[in-house]
């Protein structure tokens, strides 16, 4: 048998060898939001100087910070658990969109870290549609 390839074609990736790079991928991107909401939490929920400051500027009470760090949290472990991820992934990029518009707008800092976050949240919500999908199905029963 020959492995030749073709010229101007690109060798043959197996299937099952491009899915688990790509849910290998996938499950560095959850651990890295994972990470990142979870320090935001724990930050904002602590009562660290800079995000005390921060949600004075924002102007919508202190109440906010911990409504914030306890959803970054739930959050980050929703995105670690195979049923919710998806879901999870969905609630957080709603955040990052509220935090991207918060910056822009009212505090004028640069939006790019939260629509990084928005960014990388929205690919696992793509990718764990299905098992969000079927959780929503139990759900609604």
């Amino acid at each position: 048998m020959s492995t030749a390839v073709s010229k101007g074609q690109a060798p043959a990736v197996p299937q099952a060898r491009r899915a688990r790079g790509g849910g290998v991928a996938l499950l560095v991107l959850q651990v890295l939001l994972a990470v990142s909401f979870a320090a935001g939490g724990l930050l904002k929920l602590g009562g660290a100087h800079q995000m005390v400051e921060l949600f004075a500027k924002i102007g919508a009470g202190q109440w906010f910070r911990y409504l914030i760090g306890t959803l970054e949290i739930a959050g980050a472990a929703g995105v670690m658990i195979p049923a919710l991820s998806g879901l999870a992934a969905l609630g957080l990029t709603g955040l990052m969109a509220g935090a991207a518009i918060t910056n822009a707008f009212i505090i004028h800092t640069s939006p790019v870290v939260p629509l990084a976050l928005l960014i990388g949240g929205s690919v696992v919500a793509w990718a764990r549609w299905p098992q969000a999908k079927a959780l929503a199905g139990k759900l609604l029963r």
